[in-house]
Parts: structure tokens; sequence; C-alpha cells
């Protein structure tokens, strides 16, 4: 299993990538790796830009039946990201938001969205989505592809 660690900063809890790394038996990797990841964990704050980009991006570092998490600061950190802004990013990023865990039994600050590769745009919306870069154009190719395969 390839796990890909996206947006890590001095506010993470070890112990949680710990206990990542020792439930699926494999370490994780930043964002220099150059494998597909079957999960990407997407570390993500208010501050942190524009949530739809981000996802785009992580949705090209996925293998085909990949999962991302979306992990923003609990109500009342630094960060916070409103559940509504997360709602509105994933699909617009064509994906399917399933479901919302917290982590509050190894970290305190954050909590989970797990969202798996599943488009629910058609392929011509998929590649009008974001445009903004080259990475984030091979990402709507892709999510596009996997449409039409299905």
């Amino acid at each position: 299993m390839v796990l890909l660690e996206l947006g890590w900063g001095e506010d993470v809890d070890n112990r949680v990538r710990k206990a990542v790394e020792a439930r699926a038996g494999a370490e994780l990797l930043d964002e220099e790796a150059d494998k597909a990841a079957d999960v990407v964990l997407l570390r993500w704050r208010g501050h942190d830009g524009d949530l739809v980009d981000a996802l785009i991006d992580a949705i090209g570092s996925l293998a085909e039946d990949g999962i991302i998490w979306v992990l923003t600061p609990k109500s009342g950190r630094d960060g916070y990201v409103e559940p509504s802004d997360i709602a509105e990013a994933v699909p617009t990023a064509g994906l399917a938001q399933t479901t919302s865990t917290l982590l509050a039994m190894m970290d305190d600050d954050f909590i989970g969205t797990r969202t798996p590769v599943r488009t629910i745009l058609d392929p011509g919306e998929a590649l009008s989505v974001r445009k903004s870069s080259p990475r984030c154009q091979r990402a709507a190719r892709s999510a596009a592809s996997r449409v039409m395969s299905a």
C-alpha cells in the first residue's frame, strides 16, 4: 500500500501518522513521492488557499481506486474549515464525500473527511474543472477517463 501525506505542518500530531503507518504497514510518503498512492492524507487549513485545487492535485497522485482523507482542524482550532466549505469543494473537484470521522482518540486538533475517487461529474464537466495548472488538467483528464471506463 502506498500512503501519501500532503500539507504536513508543525501542527500535525505524529501519533496519528505513526498509527496510520502501523495500520497500513507502510510509510507515509511526502509530496516528492513519484508513486501512485492508494491513500492520500490531505492536511488542510482554512488559510491554505483553494481546497478545490488541492483536491484536484491530490487526485493526480492517486491510484485508480484510491481514497483521499481531508484532515482539517476541528472547530475552535487555528485554521478551522467550515464543513460547508468541504461539502462544496469535494463535488467541484469531481469527488463524492462519504463520511466525516473525528480523530479524537489520537489527535485533538483534526477531523477527517473521506472522499473516494468516485467522480460525480460527466467527462466534459470534469475536463472543465479548475484548469488552473497543468497538474490540475492532468487530474481532470484522469477523472474523466475513470468516468468513461466505469
